[in-house]
């Protein structure tokens, strides 16, 4: 199944807290979207690893995405190596994304930050074709995609675009309540976390605005790039 975008992150809810609301825009537009967890969660303070797992298939139908796989790297212990580079070239050449959006290049929790790297990477290397890799016993074309964009999280990074998500607002905070477990929640016993604190979800909302402000909307998501961003025509930046 060819993919026009991949999201591939750390964690389950990092896609839906970073770049849904871009993955639905995009969906609306007529493109496929697929996502790609890393881990489990499984080191999270709040909830299971299967509680996680569940959530985020409840994410996927919310955003309409044709794929969610999650790669069981360990969490919080995944490295940017052979092994699990290897892996994440399978993933992109079975699925041949043009655009790969993927967690911030450094950020509050260290696995973001390892992860931005080990998916960048990755996505390079995926286009050399002596690295020989199969799906399904048989041999894997090289791919690479056209462009990787980085989301923003936790720390604040200064955008080099923003995607006007407004017209799909609700639905991204939709696909971030389906964690519950993560969450805030005022009949759970759970330890409070970072990001179970009452006021997060109003921090999530604050940033898409000060994104949306700064190109004339209500809500945006902000990215950082990797190479140079080309246009033919300026009025595409309208």
């Amino acid at each position: 199944m060819k993919l026009d975008i991949l999201a591939i992150s750390a964690h389950p809810d990092d896609v839906e807290l970073g770049c849904s609301g871009t993955l639905l825009v995009h969906l609306q537009a007529g493109a496929k979207i697929g996502i790609i967890d890393l881990t489990l969660g499984e080191l999270g303070t709040r909830g299971t690893s299967i509680l996680r797992t569940q959530e985020a298939e409840a994410a996927r139908i919310i955003l309409g995405a044709a794929i969610r796989e999650n790669l069981e790297f360990a969490d919080g212990f995944f490295e940017n190596n052979r092994a699990h580079q290897i892996k994440l070239i399978e993933a992109i050449r079975k699925y041949q994304p043009d655009i790969v959006l993927t967690n911030a290049v450094e950020d509050r929790h260290p696995d973001h930050g390892r992860a931005s790297k080990l998916i960048s990477d990755s996505c390079f290397l995926s286009g050399l074709a002596k690295i020989e890799t199969r799906f399904e016993g048989k041999m894997q074309m090289a791919w690479r995609p056209k462009a990787v964009y980085h989301f923003i999280q936790d720390r604040l990074i200064k955008p080099d675009l923003i995607v006007d998500i407004t017209t799909v607002w609700e639905q991204k905070m939709a696909s971030i309540k389906a964690y519950k477990s993560q969450f805030y929640d005022p009949d759970s016993k759970e330890p409070l976390t970072h990001i179970s604190q009452p006021d997060f979800l109003n921090f999530i909302e604050g940033r898409a605005r000060e994104f949306g402000h700064s190109i004339g909307v209500t809500y945006g998501e902000g990215f950082t790039k990797e190479r140079q961003i080309g246009v033919r025509s300026l009025f595409d930046l309208i």
